[in-house]
């Protein structure tokens, strides 16, 4: 059997287990080490040993626990809640104020804990009840609250760039710093969506909150200054090269230990709740990478991105055109999986024709991650969608899907500037450190 026909059975059994919901680092470790024995049969057994050593000892990873921490302390001793509520005295009494505040409140959590999931989750069950409780229509409620749990994976500290840093070979630091005015320009185009909606259709919001003063307004701001500061000292020493992405994730999680004590909600049923979060939430993704490294590895065996190259390169496709299209393949496929299994299985197939043409892989990053967003809440399988779902029992899935359109098209314009402006991505990573 030769090797484009093992590869393209390899991807064919790949869909078919990630159909069947077969984990996807589990789906991609069997396949890969499958394929590589039918090519190699003596190298299988180390690769799958040498590959998951690897990664396990592989340091810049411990970033990822350590910013999942930092997150979920955030939840347990209520900076997360003190961070909507700020964001709900300056905002709620405006049109549409409790779903901006919202968004402002999801784009604050998602600097501090990376997920898109555990933002959506943790600021749904806050502000869900409060946009019920002023009649706002289920769908935008609905749809602000999983739009902005999107953030979590753009806004840094990001996992997505941290797995896509990994698997391309490059900078975290530099990937989290251009994830940075993105993540402010989608915040802000969010925003411009539900303003949009409810001056269309001013039922869709038909109370605002009182109008909190002045005093009070600073009162809550300054309640949530913990986690403004937390979010303030480890993107800014990234930034200026005080220390590095790794250690920024080790000073956060610190930092928030530290106001989980003295806010007096570290008892032991909180740190249980910590601690097995930190560990599922690591465990999933570290073997999504152990897998997608054999898998990536059996995708070498096969060249078949040295002949994806050479085929791209004969047709003479411009690198805009094969930017375009690779992520409008992404899109696509976020409407039917989950964007981890997006990301492990398409970029080792990109990156070698994304490096021939010259592309710039942190400009790249960025938009691909953006991408990805837009999957986290298409339909059928938003994943985001599902998540707000097991918070709004009694608010349809259809409802929901119709509330995340205005959204959806904000990510695509966001998507469009980065893509006619590249230095929105690049400002930052290119004055990194002076």
């Amino acid at each position: 059997m030769d090797r484009e026909t093992i590869a393209a059975l390899g991807f064919a059994g790949l869909f078919v287990l990630l159909f069947i919901r077969v984990p996807v680092g589990l789906a991609m470790m069997a396949i890969g080490a499958l394929g590589i024995y039918l090519i190699r049969p003596p190298a299988a057994l180390p690769v799958v040993a040498g590959e998951i050593f690897a990664e396990a000892a592989n340091y810049p990873l411990t970033i990822l626990p350590l910013f999942i921490l930092m997150g979920n302390l955030a939840g347990v001793s209520g900076m997360s809640r003190d961070l909507y509520d700020a964001a709900h005295s300056w905002f709620g009494h405006m049109k549409g104020g409790l779903a901006s505040a919202t968004i402002v409140g999801c784009a604050g959590f998602s600097a501090l804990s990376g997920s898109s999931l555990a933002a959506a989750l943790t600021m749904g069950r806050v502000s869900l009840p409060q946009m019920q409780r002023y009649r706002y229509d289920n769908g935008l409620a609905t749809g602000a609250i999983a739009a902005g749990g999107t953030l979590g994976i753009l806004i840094p500290p990001s996992a997505g760039f941290v797995v896509y840093a990994i698997l391309t070979e490059q900078s975290i630091g530099r990937l989290f710093m251009a994830g940075v005015l993105p993540g402010l320009l989608l915040t802000s185009l969010f925003v411009l969506a539900i303003w949009i909606v409810v001056f269309r259709k001013p039922h869709y919001a038909p109370q605002s909150a009182d109008r909190v003063d002045l005093p009070d307004r600073i009162r809550a701001l300054g309640r949530a200054s913990w986690i403004v500061g937390i979010i303030v000292l480890t993107i800014g020493g990234i930034y200026t090269g005080v220390f590095s992405a790794v250690e920024a994730a080790g000073v956060g999680a610190f930092l928030a230990l530290l106001v989980t004590i003295f806010r007096r909600a570290f008892t032991w049923e909180n740190l249980r709740e910590v601690t097995l979060g930190t560990l599922k939430s690591t465990g999933t993704v570290f073997l999504i990478l152990f897998g997608a490294f054999v898998f990536k590895t059996f995708v070498g065996f096969t060249g078949i991105p040295f002949a994806l190259t050479q085929w791209v390169e004969g047709q003479g496709f411009s690198k805009a055109e094969v930017v375009i299209a690779i992520l409008a393949g992404f899109i696509i496929l976020g409407m039917f999986m989950d964007g981890f299994a997006i990301l492990v299985l398409t970029v080792p197939l990109a990156q070698p024709i994304l490096e021939t043409l010259g592309v710039d892989l942190i400009w790249f990053g960025v938009m691909m991650v953006i991408a990805l967003e837009m999957g986290l809440i298409s339909p059928p399988v938003g994943i985001n969608v599902f998540v707000v779902k097991g918070i709004a029992n009694d608010v349809s899935l259809n409802t929901i899907f119709r509330g995340i359109w205005p959204f959806w098209f904000a990510m695509l314009a966001a998507l469009a500037l980065v893509y006619l402006l590249p230095q929105i991505a690049l400002l930052l990573p290119n004055s990194m450190f002076g």
